[in-house]
C-alpha cells in the first residue's frame, strides 16, 4: 500500500528537541545527553508518521523511544505530533538508520528493536534492499540487551518466511514468540497507519517477536 500525502505542519512548531538527523546524534552515544533522562531505550526502524511512537511514548513514560525514518518530511510530521503530546521520552530522527545502528548505537544499549511493515522491495532484483538483511541483523543482536525484544510486524508473507528463516539460521535470538493477533477494531487502536488500513481491509498481518538470550542460546520455533 502507497503512502498518502501528509498533512502540513505548522512552520511555527518548535521542533529542535523532537526533531534531529542521524549526523546530529551525540557521537560517542550518549542517551542522557539526547533526551536529558537516561532511561532504557526501544528504536523503531522506519518510523513512518509515528503513530507507534506517539502511543509507545505514551504508554510509556518510563522508556526512551527513538524512531528513524529515511524520509525528513515524515520524520518532521513524527516530531510534530511528539510536540503537540509534550511528550519528552520521544525523538523523531531522519537519515539512514543502518549507519545509526552500525556506526551510534553502543553495544547492549536497547531492551527493543521495532520493526513495522518495512518497505518489501517486491522485485527480485531489489530484494538486497530490504531492511531486515544479515547485516542488519548482526546489529540488532549487538546492540539489544539481554532479554532485549526485536518485535517484527508485515503484511506480506514471504517477507516473513524469508525474515524468520534468515533470523532462526544466523541469529542467537530466540523465538519467534507467541504475539496473539487481533480481531481488527474500527476505534483507532492500531500501532502502526499500515496496521490500520491492512486490518480495516481484512487483510492478515504477520507477527514474530524475539528475544536475545545468551549467545550460543539459539534456537528458533518457527514452523510453517
Amino acid at each position: 500500500m502507497g503512502r498518502r500525502a501528509l498533512p502540513k505542519v505548522d512552520p511555527n512548531l518548535e521542533l529542535s528537541f523532537h526533531l534531529r538527523a542521524v549526523d546530529q546524534l551525540p557521537t560517542p552515544w550518549d542517551g542522557k545527553e539526547l533526551f536529558g533522562q537516561d532511561r532504557p531505550l526501544e528504536v523503531e526502524m522506519g518510523s513512518g508518521k509515528g503513530l507507534f511512537l506517539q502511543n509507545a511514548a505514551l504508554n510509556n513514560p518510563n522508556h526512551n523511544f527513538l524512531g528513524v525514518e529515511v524520509a525528513r518530511k515524515y520524520a518532521h510530521f513524527t516530531a510534530a505530533r511528539l510536540f503537540k503530546h509534550g511528550l519528552n521520552n520521544a525523538i523523531s530522527v531522519y537519515g539512514d538508520g543502518l549507519k545509526l545502528f552500525r556506526d551510534l548505537l553502543p553495544d547492549d544499549s536497547l531492551v527493543a528493536v521495532h520493526v513495522y511493515f518495512p518497505d518489501p522491495w517486491w522485485k527480485r532484483r531489489h530484494r538486497n534492499r530490504r531492511v531486515l538483511n544479515e547485516a542488519f541483523l548482526a546489529d540488532v543482536v549487538r546492540t539489544l540487551k539481554h532479554q532485549g525484544r526485536l518485535h517484527f510486524w508485515t503484511d506480506v508473507k514471504e517477507y516473513f518466511d524469508v525474515t524468520l528463516k534468515l533470523i532462526a539460521e544466523h541469529t542467537p535470538l530466540v523465538g519467534p514468540l507467541e504475539v496473539p493477533q487481533r480481531p481488527a477494531e474500527h476505534d483507532l487502536d492500531y500501532r502502526t497507519h499500515f496496521e490500520r488500513r491492512t486490518r480495516m481491509n481484512e487483510d492478515p498481518v504477520y507477527r514474530a517477536e524475539f528475544v536475545k538470550e545468551r549467545v550460543g542460546s539459539q534456537k528458533s520455533t518457527y514452523s510453517n
